[in-house]
């Protein structure tokens, strides 16, 4: 119930966000008109087009995604007809036009003219669904998140169906509030003509800006500091449990101070463990299999550095518990899409040395039966099978190892080992520092990008060259011609460039080629110099490395003192995929 009221709220909140704005003139276009019957219906249709196209999109392929553009263009033309109509009606006239007549008919419903049926408001605002880009703030952030993990279900619709009635609740009010003014316009000063035809020019204008991608670049750039820090201010009160903590620094929920000392309550049996596409290292267990085993269960990826960064801890522990009755499984689940490959998986595994049973979870069947939410995500379960014990994000390894010693004596088994595993860990599985991390994970995929610093916004799926910025801390720009996809950014062009202003000890990016087996060229740069001793495990002094797979790759590691630098990297050949930059 919290959700759907955050997605209430976070729809409500678009009206004062510049995303909003192509959207108004079809809206207060029907503004002279009865609310019941022409407004409402209008809402109701943008609404509705607006939930099932996202909840398609968001879980969906790339045929959706075209549809989606079809879907788009026929919004387009229908909507600027409409446009036209208002603006000459004449046109309407015109034998020769039967499209115009078309739109006409739609415009003349309204006034009186024929007959009022709720077919034609609610098909423009069908249309208006469509075309309507809200600027994607962390609610509509968390919703999506949650539906392109969980799959498409009731719920994720309904949600998208309750943020959307937020913002139908604005834009009726509006759409009341605009009525009332141009009635008592129209009174006063006979201005009715005119208003009619601004408000046709308005749609026509709204239709060139959504054609030029400028509701999708632009006015998203213009609401990165609007309503987010209200959104995350919502969420901080209604729905504390941070969404993810996918390669972010810190733990997403700290194991209470004593845990292990303390009595273990039982959180429930242990889910089943079906619906794995493939099993690493193991036949395919089960939960029945596995009564009478201490079994720790950890979720990761290969290219979350937070994952990266725990799998030595929870190695040592399958290495140093194995012969006294401890079980650990991995359960891969995939962020990004090159991670639904088993064959990446499996190189991942030998790069990590992870020889425990992994779970390649590639339709997150496990994830939705434990109800997880987290990367890294561990959970510890009895030899009854019941877990007793949880813990999401990095860090408190101490306390998590105390929690197996007492479980594995609880089982019976005698001569448990004492003390703490030591990890010597080097490369991206180091621990980082969170006091000197101020840069967050950040996407180049515009469905969950921010701070992107290029002048004119992001041109969604289209090449387009773009140029630097003004960057502040965390903001990011790219140089060249690309094309930015919903996940990632791909360079269309040699020696395009991804500049980022960050403040850690390490700077990591998701990579890959875009077509396998061809090494793709770059050059880093820190404050415009080569990195010398600051170069990351997968890039020399000089600053010279090369993208040889899909991965994370480790750029920086700075030997000094941590502070604000411009980080650059070149790519020297076209067909890189960039996908998120992490900090450490």
């Amino acid at each position: 119930m919290i959700l759907f009221l955050l997605a209430y709220l976070g729809g409500v909140l678009t009206i004062v966000s510049p995303c909003i704005l192509p959207v108004i003139p079809f809206v207060l276009a029907r503004a002279d008109r009865p609310f019941l019957s022409n407004g409402l219906p209008m809402l109701a249709g943008m609404a509705l087009a607006f939930a099932v196209v996202a909840s398609f999109a968001s879980v969906a392929g790339g045929w959706v995604v075209s549809a989606n553009q079809y879907g788009r263009i026929a919004a387009l033309i229908l909507l600027a007809l409409f446009g036209l109509t208002l603006l000459f009606p004449a046109l309407a006239d015109r034998a020769m036009a039967p499209l115009v007549r078309v739109g006409a008919r739609l415009s003349q419903v309204g006034d009186g003219k024929t007959d009022g049926s709720l077919l034609v408001p609610l098909v423009l605002g069908v249309a208006t669904g469509f075309l309507w880009a809200p600027c994607a703030g962390p609610i509509l952030g968390l919703i999506l998140t949650g539906a392109a993990l969980k799959g498409a279900n009731a719920t994720t619709t309904l949600l998208l169906l309750t943020y959307a009635a937020g913002a139908a609740t604005s834009l009726a009010l509006a759409l009341v509030v605009g009525g009332r003014v141009f009635a008592a316009m129209k009174r006063s000063i006979g201005l009715g003509e005119w208003i009619r035809r601004g408000l046709g020019a308005a749609v026509l204008v709204a239709i060139a800006a959504i054609a030029l991608g400028l509701d999708t670049g632009v006015l998203t750039n213009l609401s990165l500091t609007g309503t987010n820090a209200i959104e995350q201010g919502l969420l901080d009160r209604l729905h504390p449990r941070q969404n993810s903590v996918a390669m972010t620094g810190g733990s997403a929920e700290p194991a209470a101070s004593g845990a292990a000392d303390a009595d273990l309550q039982s959180e429930g049996p242990m889910p089943p463990l079906d619906g794995a596409v493939q099993w690493l290292n193991s036949a395919p267990l089960s939960t029945e299999s596995l009564k009478g085993k201490v079994v720790v269960v950890d979720f990761w990826t290969y290219s979350c550095i937070n994952c990266l960064r725990s799998i030595p801890y929870v190695r040592a522990w399958a290495q140093k518990y194995r012969d006294h009755g401890l079980v650990v499984i991995g359960v891969h689940a995939p962020e990004f899409a090159f991670e639904r490959d088993v064959g990446n998986v499996r190189k991942a595994i030998s790069t990590f040395k992870i020889d425990y049973p992994v779970a390649v979870d590639n339709d997150y069947k496990i994830w939705q039966a434990f109800e997880n939410e987290y990367w890294p995500a561990h959970y510890f379960v009895d030899a009854s099978g019941n877990i007793r014990h949880h813990h999401f994000g990095e860090g408190d390894y101490a306390e998590s190892e105390r929690v197996i010693q007492k479980l594995l004596s609880q089982a019976g088994q005698r001569d448990v080992p004492g003390g703490m595993v030591a990890v010597n860990a080097s490369g991206a599985e180091a621990p980082s520092v969170a006091a000197d991390v101020k840069s967050p994970e950040t996407y180049l995929g515009y469905d969950r990008s921010n701070r992107f610093g290029s002048p004119g916004g992001i041109v969604q799926d289209a090449a387009h060259t773009y140029a630097a910025g003004e960057l502040q801390l965390n903001d990011w720009s790219l140089v060249g011609n690309w094309t930015i996809g919903p996940e990632r950014a791909t360079l269309n062009e040699p020696d395009g460039k991804i500049v980022y202003r960050f403040h850690a000890r390490d700077l990591h990016l998701v990579l890959g080629p875009a077509e396998e087996g061809q090494p793709i060229r770059f050059r880093v740069a820190i404050d415009g110099k080569p990195p010398a001793a600051a170069h990351g495990m997968d890039v020399d002094a000089n600053g010279e490395g090369s993208v040889t797979g899909q991965r994370l790759y480790q750029l920086i590691r700075d030997t000094g003192r941590v502070a604000d630098h411009t980080f650059e990297i070149q790519f020297l050949d076209r067909g890189v995929q960039a996908y998120a930059f992490t900090f450490g």
